[in-house]
This record gives C-alpha cells, sequence and structure tokens, in this order.
C-alpha cells in the first residue's frame, strides 16, 4: 500500500489526486460545483454539493489510476479554510447552506465586536483579527438566523465545522468530529497558545461549546471511510487547511522558509518555528502545522488581488485573449513609462487591511496601450508580495540573518516574466518547484506520514524538487525607484478613503 489519496476541497471545485510512494501523481479527478450568491457580498456552498462533489472525484481518480481501497494507504484531506457548516449531530443534515470564507454578511457583528473592545482579546489568544473572513462570527449568524438553532444548539442537537470536519463527519458515518490544529487556528474561538477552544472566546462569540470537534494533530489517525462508499474502508490520516497545506507541500518545515500561493488571489506564509510572533504590520499569526502534539507557527499574509488583475485584463478590458498572453505583451512595453496599477478592486489586504478603498492606475500617458497595462498588472502582483515580505521581516526577528528563499506555487507562476520580477523586486531568489500541485501534495503527506508510506520531515524535504530558480539582477537603484513609485501609489489609494458613507 504505498498510494495515497489526497481530497483538496476548494471553493470553486473539489478535486482529487492519488500520489505514489515517490510523490509523483497516479490519478487526478476535479468537478466544479455551484457558487450561490443570495445578496451582495454573500457566498454561499450547498454542503451536499461539497459532498457529493468530493465522493464523486474520489471515485473517478481511483478508477484512473486503477486502484483498489486496499491499495490506498491513507486519505488525506486540504480544504477551503474558514467557510462554515452547521448540521444536525442526529441525522447529518445541514441547518442552512455552508457560509464561504468570501462572505462579508458577518461585518455588522464585527462592528459591534470591535466597538465593544473585544478584539484586543481575540488578537491575542487566536492571532487574527475581528473580521468577517473568519468562521466564529459565522456560526453566530447562523444560529442567530435560522429559527431554532440557537435553542437546538443549546440542547447539544447541532454541530460546527470547516469543510474538513464535514468531510470527516460524513467519511466516517457520522462516527468521527473532528478537525486538525491549522483549520481550528482560523475560527475566532481556539487559543493557539494553549491548543485548545477557548472559554473566553466562546461566551465573547456566543458559540456552544457542544457543537465543537475534537482538535488533533495535522497528521494522525481521524478515523476511517465507511467501507460502502469506495467498496472498502480507507483510514483517513491527515488534514491540513489549504494554505498550511501548500506550506507542507513546498517543504517549508524550517523556520525562515516562505512559501507563496499565486491564484485568484495571494497568500504567502512565513515558518517562525515553535513560537508564535505577534505581528505589529497587520499580519495574522497561524498555526502552520501540528505533529506529534507540537505546534509549528507561521506569519500570513493575503493578498485579494493576483491572478484575478489578469483575468480584468482579459474579462473586463478585453486586451488578452488567454493568461498566458500576458508576460510576453508585457515585455513589448515601453520602459520610458512607470505605469503602476493598484488593484484594490475589493479593497486592500495585508498590511493595509481596508476594505474601503477602490483600485487605480497611476502614469498614464497617451502612449499607455495594452502592453503598460500587462506590464502594470502583472508588476502589481509583485509589489503587493513585497509589502508582505517587508511586513514579515520587520515582525520576524530572525529575517536579519536568515537567507531568505521564496517558494511558489499557483497558476501564476507559469509566467517566467512575472517571477523574474519577483525576484528583481524582492532582491532575493524566487524558487519554482517541479511539482505545482502542493496542496494536495501537503495533504498527501500528512497522510502518508501517518501511514508509514512517506518519511519525516527532514527527509520529505529532500524529495522537493526546483524547476527553475529566478535570480534578481536588476539593480538596485532601478529598483529603488520603482518601490517608491509603487509607495507613492499605494498612498494615493489609501488616501482616496471617503470612510463607511
Amino acid at each position: 500500500m504505498s498510494f495515497v489519496l489526497a481530497i483538496d476541497q476548494g471553493t470553486t471545485s473539489s478535486r482529487a489526486m492519488v500520489f505514489r510512494g515517490d510523490i509523483s501523481i497516479a490519478a487526478t479527478a476535479q468537478q466544479e460545483f455551484p457558487q450561490h450568491f443570495p445578496a451582495s457580498g454573500w457566498v454561499e456552498h450547498e454542503p451536499e454539493d461539497i459532498w457529493t462533489s468530493t465522493i464523486a472525484v474520489c471515485r473517478e481518480a481511483l478508477k484512473k489510476a486503477n486502484l483498489l481501497p486496499k491499495d490506498i494507504a491513507a486519505i488525506g484531506i486540504t480544504n477551503q479554510r474558514e467557510t462554515t457548516v452547521v448540521w444536525d449531530r442526529a441525522t447529518g443534515k445541514a441547518v442552512h447552506r455552508a457560509i464561504v470564507w468570501q462572505d462579508r454578511r458577518t461585518a455588522d457583528i464585527c462592528a459591534r465586536l470591535k466597538a465593544e473592545g473585544h478584539e484586543p482579546l481575540i488578537s491575542q489568544k487566536t492571532g487574527l483579527i475581528i473580521d468577517p473572513y473568519f468562521s466564529g462570527t459565522k456560526v453566530a449568524w447562523i444560529l442567530d438566523q435560522v429559527p431554532g438553532a440557537r435553542a437546538r444548539a443549546d440542547r447539544g442537537e447541532l454541530l460546527f465545522g470547516t469543510v474538513d470536519c464535514y468531510l470527516l463527519w460524513r467519511l466516517t458515518g457520522g462516527k468521527v468530529h473532528a478537525t486538525d490544529a491549522t483549520n481550528a487556528s482560523r475560527t475566532l474561538l481556539f487559543n493557539i497558545h494553549s491548543g485548545e477552544w477557548d472559554d473566553e472566546l466562546l461566551k465573547v462569540l456566543r458559540v456552544p461549546r457542544s457543537m465543537l470537534p475534537e482538535v488533533k494533530d495535522s497528521s494522525s489517525r481521524f478515523g476511517e471511510s465507511l467501507p460502502e462508499l469506495f467498496g472498502g474502508a480507507i483510514a483517513i490520516s491527515g488534514i491540513a487547511g489549504d494554505q498550511q497545506a501548500a506550506t507542507i507541500g513546498q517543504a517549508c518545515f524550517a523556520p525562515g522558509m516562505i512559501k507563496s500561493t499565486y491564484g485568484t488571489g495571494c497568500f504567502a506564509l512565513l515558518n517562525t518555528g515553535a513560537a508564535p510572533v505577534a505581528s505589529k504590520n497587520k499580519l495574522l499569526t497561524t498555526i502552520a502545522y501540528q505533529l506529534d502534539g507540537k505546534r509549528t507557527y507561521a506569519l500570513e499574509g493575503s493578498i485579494f488581488v493576483a491572478g484575478s488583475a489578469v483575468q480584468w485584463l482579459r474579462d473586463g478590458l478585453h486586451i488578452i485573449k488567454q493568461a498566458s498572453e500576458t508576460g510576453p505583451l508585457a515585455d513589448q512595453s515601453d520602459s520610458t513609462q512607470s505605469v503602476y496599477l493598484v488593484p484594490a478592486f475589493v479593497g486592500m489586504g495585508a498590511p493595509y487591511w481596508n476594505p474601503r478603498v477602490r483600485g487605480a492606475l497611476f502614469g498614464l500617458t497617451r502612449n499607455t496601450g495594452p502592453a503598460e497595462l500587462a506590464h502594470a498588472a502583472l508588476e502589481s502582483v509583485c509589489y503587493q508580495t513585497f509589502d508582505l515580505w517587508a511586513a514579515m521581516r520587520a515582525d520576524w526577528p530572525g529575517s536579519a540573518t536568515a537567507d531568505i528563499v521564496l517558494r511558489v506555487d499557483g497558476g501564476m507562476t507559469a509566467s517566467d516574466w512575472t517571477m523574474q520580477r519577483l525576484a528583481d523586486l524582492l532582491n532575493a531568489p524566487v524558487d519554482r518547484p517541479m511539482i505545482q500541485e502542493t496542496t494536495a501534495l501537503g495533504a498527501a503527506y500528512l497522510a502518508g506520514l501517518e501511514a508509514g508510506v512517506y518519511p519525516e520531515p527532514s527527509k520529505f524535504a529532500d524529495h522537493w524538487r526546483l524547476e527553475r530558480r529566478f535570480k534578481p539582477n536588476m539593480s538596485q537603484a532601478t529598483r529603488e525607484r520603482k518601490l517608491a513609485g509603487w509607495a507613492r501609489a499605494v498612498k494615493g489609494v489609501l488616501a482616496s478613503d471617503e470612510g463607511e458613507g
């Protein structure tokens, strides 16, 4: 049994991948599922769609790999983080659609919690800020808005979980209600220092303790799947939230290692080791993974717009037909122009956290055309990464002496132009791995570690293979000029904030 099945349950699709013992990929299957937008700023998923698509892709991947359940050593799960499901303990039926991490409906609850002065306590215990992004206020909203839900929860009839937890419960036929430390650390309910659900936080957010799952190591024996699902029981041995799973898949096990994932948005995580680092620059402190009862922490920065800036060029401006055209187009741009795009289409994430501002273009001339706009869009992702990078280096005491290398993954990393510009602006090497499916690989590794298929982290890190290293070759004067121009552009956008209005 040297195969591991990884479930990668994402925001727009569910995917399953079968990995061999040497971490090569034996088979993959993917299926999109519907998104629901019942009101402005609201995003929901039907939990049954999440479940049925997950089972379908698992069966398809096993069939493609020509494998039986007895050939699979373990299942690992990685998931869209913070998305919230509340369901009936007896029937498994959800009492409301899943509220997705992107959903902003709990902004009023968050504003009230801040006004009541709870943010310092919540930040100190959870490493997070008060924001609708996280699960805690979503649970409270469901309990308050679904008729009878709060009374049922108080009687112990309802369960809460993030998507990993819900899938585990369904896979085991309701026998196991558990999650891992990485997903728990994204709820606003979990004390990342003690590694436990926190009664004070539960009281502030009004969430009954009886709803909560058991919190386990990211690599541990969670349970086993019902035999009828795949034709035989399979052990479930690994769970991590998607960004943490990508950190593991990138083998960022040593303090000072950073991975950055470029999808629709961008998420960067810096491993800070056994000690949590409280950010002075509006980054999040989170659990990177927990193995053998020991927590490893990370600083995390989120950029809302990365790949979606390229989608805007394609679907909004119609200056490209496909994303792959952007790099060659940017390469043709006029080097005498300094055009800056601040892509605050939905506000700005870390390290600014201003949801009210909107995007802007600076430095336009009569000669500005598609090539300069493509250049500005790709460069905006690099500049935003620089801002995260600078905040992380300011927050983390070890940064002064560490030789920091950025490991990258996600769709945008296919652009050599963007990766070279990223290395130039960071003035640091950028490493692109052979295996781009780092999120699924991280889930597979956690499961395979517990099952004995994969070795301990230091040995697994030896399996990581470099596809290409991008080295900086921009002059210091050019870099400083460009970064100063970006800083002025950001300042201009932040100055345009008109308040809540």
